[in-house]
């Protein structure tokens, strides 16, 4: 994907985004979170079979770049990307923009010049489009060298043999453009040093990434992963945390949430300790944050899982990984096989399958289950069980998903076939649609992941 076509693309606008020379080189903050979501009321019920199947093909290609970042299909996108965003502001005198919250990459980058291009990036609820930052108004912005060690921070040392030497303190080489696939979509551009702004206070040199062209991507991306890019690395937070607010696929002006950078929070956490992946070889599984998932249950009784797909192996697959970015959870195929047929055992008697739905939606399994019944039936709980005794029950909001008056569907999905093998990358992506009204911490210094349910407020 990353043609020279792109890459020549790129070098050929950098006269266009800048007039200044090239040199090189906190307190908790709370932002609101806001979610990237279409239409103000329920749509009907195709429709809404339609959205469902949108956002089950959209998590699946997600899942796929996570766990084979080499694999990056383009497919039809569907208009609801399902994300959560923050304000951030960058430059003097600041600039608003809005970026994605991610946890499952690292670099946090902008819509970037008046030239910004981003093709098939029409999505509901983005009606006045993006408005792209402006190097040229911003007196901070400085290009990054190709010496300067932040630019290892995207490029291999391989790829950065090439840059010259310095002479007299006077490097004119930049850093290389980068290219970035995302699964949904891609981004590209070139790295800037600029001054990020928070609740007023000035962060300078910040590393930010200023894109030039883009694929499929409502916003900007602020990356969250491991890494020295990302934004709680840069600002030495040595925890962050989030509370998105209850998927309704609206867009909510006032808020739908927060995300706390370097703050404590208060109150009873289950805590499960973040482990690492073992591999040598695949450094992009070294963003992600991999928590230590022991056992699944579906009321009460335990699924039968395979241990090899519970925590990454020497080469690095398996494991069950945390990310904003994803809005379904992913479950590599023998996992969702158990947990769907637990469904089936436990609820089939009380109410029929909905095999049409399921071939609607790429959902499954999904069940005729009438709102209006006098005697409902909830659906059995699921709960993840992890390492230190955590346990995080889920409600069924969070895994079920009407269709309709009628029908609910498992919002889980998987790539394979019934019965085929373990795959490459993480065998769990655990998406934003189960962490829903979860407030979910990232203790960094300790390597611990923490969660509690509750109702995550307007901030």
């Amino acid at each position: 994907m990353a043609s020279s076509l792109f890459l020549l693309f790129f070098i050929s606008l950098i006269s266009l985004l800048f007039v200044e020379t090239l040199s090189d080189d906190t307190g908790a903050v709370k932002l609101p979170l806001r979610q990237f979501h279409a239409g103000s009321t329920p749509p009907p019920s195709k429709e809404w079979r339609l959205r469902l199947a949108g956002i089950a093909s959209a998590s699946l290609v997600r899942a796929r770049h996570l766990k084979n970042p080499e694999y990056a299909p383009l497919p039809l996108y569907p208009h609801s990307y399902g994300g959560y965003s923050v304000s951030l502001e960058f430059g003097t005198p600041p600039q608003k923009t809005d970026l994605i919250m991610d946890t499952g990459s690292h670099l946090v980058w902008i819509p970037c010049t008046r030239k910004y291009l981003c093709r098939n990036c029409s999505f509901p609820g983005t009606h006045n489009g993006i408005t792209p930052f402006i190097p040229k108004s911003s007196s901070s912005s400085k290009i990054i060298g190709c010496k300067n060690p932040k630019c290892g921070w995207i490029h291999s040392p391989e790829f950065l043999s090439g840059c010259r030497s310095c002479s007299s303190g006077n490097c004119t080489q930049i850093c290389p453009p980068y290219f970035i696939l995302y699964g949904s979509g891609s981004t590209g551009g070139l790295l800037l040093s600029e001054t990020l702004r928070l609740r007023g206070k000035g962060i300078p040199n910040f590393a930010v990434g200023c894109s030039v062209v883009s694929s499929r991507q409502p916003a900007g991306v602020a990356g969250l992963g491991r890494g020295s890019p990302s934004l709680p690395a840069q600002l030495g937070a040595k925890r962050f945390s989030y509370c998105m607010a209850s998927h309704r696929f609206d867009d909510n002006p006032r808020g739908a949430g927060a995300l706390v950078l370097n703050g404590e929070e208060k109150g009873n956490f289950s805590y499960t300790p973040l482990v690492k992946n073992p591999a040598t070889g695949k450094p992009t599984f070294g963003v992600f944050y991999y928590v230590a998932l022991r056992k699944i249950s579906v009321g009460g009784k335990s699924v039968k899982v395979p241990y090899e797909h519970l925590r990454p192996g020497p080469d690095g697959n398996g494991g069950t990984i945390v990310d904003s970015g994803t809005t379904f959870t992913y479950m590599s195929a023998p996992l969702l096989d158990a947990v769907a047929r637990e469904f089936e055992t436990q609820v089939s008697g009380k109410h029929p399958r909905a095999s049409t739905v399921e071939s609607e939606t790429g959902l499954r399994p999904c069940f005729v289950f009438p709102v209006k019944s006098k005697s409902p039936v909830a659906p059995p709980e699921l709960t993840l069980h992890f390492k230190g005794g955590a346990k995080m029950r889920l409600p069924a909001a969070n895994y079920f998903s009407f269709v309709g008056d009628s029908v609910i569907c498992l919002t889980i999905v998987s790539d394979g076939v019934e019965g085929s093998v373990q795959s490459d990358g993480p065998s769990i992506i655990l998406g934003n649609y189960q962490q829903q009204n979860f407030l979910i911490e990232y203790d960094l210094e300790k390597e611990r992941f923490g969660f509690r349910e509750q109702r995550c407020q307007e901030s």
